[in-house]
C-alpha cells in the first residue's frame, strides 16, 4: 500500500510541473522555428549580405549599355567605313571610294595580334618569313622536322616570347589554334601531298587562312615565254624531276579543292628561283653551287652549254610578296619572281666578278628534263598585290656571299679542329 501511495504522489507531482510550464518559452532548438508569417526563402537570400545591392548595380550597368549602344550606332565610323565583325582573320570594311564594295583589311592593321603557323620555318625562305612576321608583332609558331631546315636560322628568336618552335613532320597531323598558315615545308613529293593535305585539314577545322608556296616547276619545260599564271605547263609526269613537279601540281589541286568544296580561304604562290643568306651550302641550286664553289676555290659547274636561262629574286623580295598575298583578297595563283633573266654563263660571270675573277668553269652533261627557259610574267602580282621585286642580282649577291663566307670559314675551322 505504501508503494502505491508513493507512486501516486510522484505522478501527481509530474502533472503539476507540466501544467505550470505551459506558459513558459520552449527550449532553444538549433533548427529554429517555422513562423507562418516569415518571408519567402528567396527574398531572405537576397536581403542577406547585400546581394540585392549587387543585383541592382548589375541591372543598372546592363541598362546603360543598351541605352548607349543605339547612340554609338547613329554616330558610326569615319566616312567611307563601317564597323563590322572580324571574319577569317581579317576586319571587314566598306570602301566608299570603291563603289561601296565590301572588302577586308589585314587584322594586324585593325589592331589584333595574329597567331601564325609557318611550316618549314627553319629553312632558307621560312626563317626570313618568320623574321618579318615577328617584326610585324605577330605570334609565330614554326613547325619543322629539320630535314633541310637548321636551328641556326632561328636561334636569334629563341628568347622571344612571341616565337614557338615545334619539331614535327607535317606528314603527320597536328592540332593548333591559329589564324593563318604559311605552308612552306616541302623537300620532296610525299611532303607536297600528305603535308599539304594535313595542313589544309587543319585550316578547315579551325577556320584559318592557308597559303601554299608552290613553284615555277609546275610549268615544267615551258613552251610559253615568259610564263603567265594561265599557262598549264609542259611537265613529264614520269621524268626524273616529276616527283617534285607533279607533287606541287597535286598540292595546288588539293588547295583549290578545299577552297571550292570546303570554303577554306586559300592563297597560292608560284615561287621562281630565290637566293640569299641562310641558303643551304650544298643544296644543288645553281646560285648556292656557284657561290660555294667560288669561295672554296673550286671550278664553277655548268651543266650543258650554259645557255639555259633562269630568273633570280632576293629572298626579302619574295617574303614581301608572300605577306602581300596572304593579306590580300585574291586566291591566285601568283608568280613571285624577278623578271631579270640570266643564262647560266652570265650568272657564272656575275659570281666571278663578285667573289673571284680567276675562277674557272667546268662543263658537265646536262640533267634530264632541265628547263631551257624560265622567266616569270609578274603583271598580275603588280596589279593585284601591288608587288614587284626591288633588289637586282648584282646588289643581292654580295649579301649572300658574306653569309656563305662566314659559314664556310666556320665549317673549315671545325674540320681543322677534328
Amino acid at each position: 500500500m505504501k508503494q502505491l501511495h508513493k507512486q501516486h504522489s510522484l505522478n501527481h507531482r509530474r502533472e503539476e510541473e507540466m501544467g505550470s510550464g505551459q506558459g513558459e518559452t520552449p527550449p532553444y532548438s538549433p533548427k529554429g522555428q517555422k513562423h507562418t508569417r516569415s518571408l519567402p526563402r528567396s527574398i531572405n537570400y537576397l536581403l542577406r549580405e547585400q546581394r540585392l545591392l549587387f543585383i541592382l548595380v548589375g541591372i543598372l550597368i546592363g541598362s546603360t549599355f543598351f541605352i548607349i549602344q543605339p547612340t554609338l550606332s547613329r554616330i558610326g565610323p569615319p566616312e567611307g567605313q563601317s564597323f563590322l565583325p572580324r571574319s577569317g582573320g581579317l576586319v571587314r570594311f566598306n570602301a566608299g571610294g570603291d563603289n561601296g564594295r565590301v572588302g577586308r583589311i589585314p587584322v594586324g592593321i585593325g589592331g589584333r595580334r595574329l597567331r601564325v603557323v609557318v611550316t618549314g620555318g627553319a629553312g632558307f625562305v621560312g626563317s626570313h618569313l618568320v623574321d618579318k612576321l615577328i617584326g610585324r608583332g605577330n605570334d609565330v609558331i614554326v613547325i619543322d622536322n629539320f630535314f633541310t631546315g637548321r636551328k641556326e636560322n632561328l636561334v636569334h628568336l629563341f628568347g622571344n616570347p612571341r616565337f614557338e618552335l615545334i619539331r614535327h613532320d607535317v606528314v603527320e597531323p597536328i592540332l593548333l589554334e591559329v589564324d593563318q598558315i604559311y605552308h612552306l615545308a616541302c623537300p620532296a613529293s610525299p611532303t607536297n601531298v600528305m603535308g599539304t593535305l594535313n595542313m589544309l585539314g587543319l585550316a578547315k577545322r579551325i577556320g584559318a587562312r592557308f597559303l601554299l608556296t608552290s613553284t615555277s616547276e609546275v610549268y615544267g619545260d615551258p613552251l610559253e615565254h615568259p610564263q603567265k599564271e594561265t599557262y598549264w605547263g609542259n611537265v613529264n609526269p614520269i621524268g626524273e624531276r616529276s616527283c617534285y613537279d607533279e607533287g606541287k601540281r597535286t598540292a595546288e589541286t588539293l588547295t583549290m579543292d578545299y577552297h571550292r568544296g570546303a570554303g577554306v580561304e586559300v592563297r597560292i604562290a608560284r615561287i621562281f628561283n630565290t637566293y640569299g643568306p641562310r641558303m643551304c651550302l650544298d643544296d644543288g641550286r645553281v646560285v648556292s653551287n656557284f657561290v660555294a664553289q667560288a669561295i672554296r676555290k673550286q671550278p664553277l659547274t655548268v651543266y650543258g652549254d650554259g645557255k639555259q636561262t633562269r630568273s633570280f629574286q632576293f629572298v626579302s623580295d619574295l617574303v614581301n610578296g608572300l605577306a602581300s598575298l596572304m593579306d590580300g583578297e585574291h586566291v591566285g595563283p601568283f608568280n613571285l619572281g624577278n623578271p631579270g633573266e640570266f643564262t647560266m654563263l652570265e650568272l657564272a660571270q656575275v659570281v666571278k666578278e663578285t667573289i673571284d675573277s680567276s675562277a674557272t668553269i667546268e662543263y658537265k652533261p646536262n640533267t634530264a628534263d632541265d628547263p631551257h627557259m624560265r622567266k616569270p610574267d609578274i603583271s598580275k602580282a603588280k596589279e593585284l598585290l601591288n608587288w614587284e621585286p626591288k633588289i637586282p642580282l648584282r646588289e643581292g649577291l654580295p649579301l649572300m656571299v658574306s653569309d656563305f663566307r662566314n659559314r664556310i670559314l666556320n665549317e673549315d675551322e671545325g674540320k681543322g679542329m677534328k
